[in-house]
């Protein structure tokens, strides 16, 4: 198990990729954001986008996929999160695109109202296929602090 002791600020992970399909922008778009440039070609190439593009609530969903999957498999000791701050969608997110999911630690500190947990700041970064930052965020997680072992009597 991966507790707060265990996170250094520096820290650098990649979490892992996605890969985006015409399938789950058109699903994600019809049920969540269903505006024009997210459900039609022609519409699309009326705008910036040029061509349909996931929503960048979508886009945030599947970083979540890609960085729950991550967590879950590495056993650490999450409580979730109260937030995130400075959400910033930079570039345009399309269907074919491969999502690559990075973070580095900026901060941690213990509770002072909870000793058993601490909070964590890791600054976000999504990537593309070629490397273009698509969307960053400072994410706050709040993690079990490592369990005190008292000495065998």
């Amino acid at each position: 198990m991966i507790y707060f002791e265990d996170l250094e600020v520096g820290a650098e992970t990649e979490f892992g990729h996605y890969d985006v399909t015409r399938e789950e922008v058109l699903e994600f778009a019809r049920k969540y954001d269903p505006q024009p440039f997210h459900l039609s070609d022609e519409a699309a190439a009326k705008t910036h986008f040029g061509r349909i593009a996931a929503s960048g609530w979508h886009s945030c969903a599947m970083t979540m996929a890609v960085i729950a999957r991550h967590v879950v498999a590495d056993e650490q000791a999450g409580l979730g999160s109260p937030g995130i701050d400075e959400l910033r969608w930079l570039k345009p997110v399309y269907p074919g695109d491969r999502l690559t999911v990075s973070g580095r630690i900026v901060d941690k500190t213990p509770s002072r109202s909870k000793p058993e947990i601490g909070s964590v700041r890791t600054a976000t970064t999504v990537r593309n296929q070629d490397g273009v930052p698509v969307l960053t965020f400072t994410s706050i997680v709040l993690m079990r602090r490592r369990p005190e072992r008292t000495p065998a009597a």
